[in-house]
């Protein structure tokens, strides 16, 4: 197994939806299965229920699973398939083409668009997250924001020591494995990749690539000295 394998990210075996990884060398590719996998998901599906206070933009193509809570306030469009047990809280605002599976938490003020979330999966407070995939159990704290597009809107090149990979992507977040931790006010590049069981440290910039069990954080400190009378301000 190499360390940009999808089984160096993810473990598919508990995820309703791992067609979606199908006949993919690679984790990103998934996001090019979104609307086949969605075309296929909707095909004998009743339209979703209404929510008490909750916008759902074509209840057609959204599936919520059994148990799943959604708070008013929730802006949902579809397609979109939640799965069981999920929490969709106040002022989340989901932006098409989003699968999510069991036990995700998907907070306030929480952005999502053309995102995959396997299992247990916690974006719970004020963050972006586009053309993105997150594994089970990671968790991202507030503020986390994940960068999909390159200032000259360029394709997004996944680069390792060994080679570089061209995804032809121009829109590409982040690929989460399981169990990663993004601390509050981080951010990543486009096209940046974190293997299993890694930590980011909160307010880190990171762009690249992360194998499983890394620590990621900034070379800096905090400088604490008594203040002098001109830097004090009326």
């Amino acid at each position: 197994m190499t360390h940009l394998e999808i089984a160096a990210f993810f473990d598919l075996n508990d995820f309703e939806h791992k067609d979606l990884f199908s006949n993919c060398d690679h984790p990103w590719e998934a996001l090019r299965n979104i609307d086949a996998y969605i075309e296929t998901f909707f095909q004998n599906q009743a339209p979703c229920a209404s929510y008490p206070g909750v916008t759902l933009i074509r209840p057609e193509l959204i599936f919520v699973g059994e148990g799943t809570v959604i708070e008013q306030g929730a802006y949902i469009e579809g397609p979109c398939i939640l799965g069981k047990n999920c929490t969709v809280r106040h002022a989340a605002y989901l932006r098409k083409n989003v699968i999510a599976g069991d036990g995700c938490v998907i907070g306030h003020s929480v952005e999502l668009k053309n995102v995959i979330l396997l299992n247990r999966a916690h974006i719970a407070h004020l963050s972006y997250v586009g053309d993105s995939i997150f594994g089970n159990a990671c968790n991202l704290g507030a503020g986390v924001k994940c960068a999909n597009v390159k200032f000259d809107r360029s394709p997004i090149t996944i680069s390792t020591d060994a080679k570089d990979y061209e995804t032809g992507f121009r829109k590409l977040g982040a690929i989460i494995g399981d169990r990663v931790q993004l601390g509050c006010n981080s951010v990543t590049n486009p096209g940046t990749l974190i293997g299993k069981d890694s930590y980011l440290f909160p307010c880190t910039n990171f762009g690249g690539v992360a194998p499983a069990e890394s620590s990621i954080r900034l070379p800096q400190k905090a400088i604490i000295r008594p203040k002098k009378s001109k830097e004090m301000v009326e």
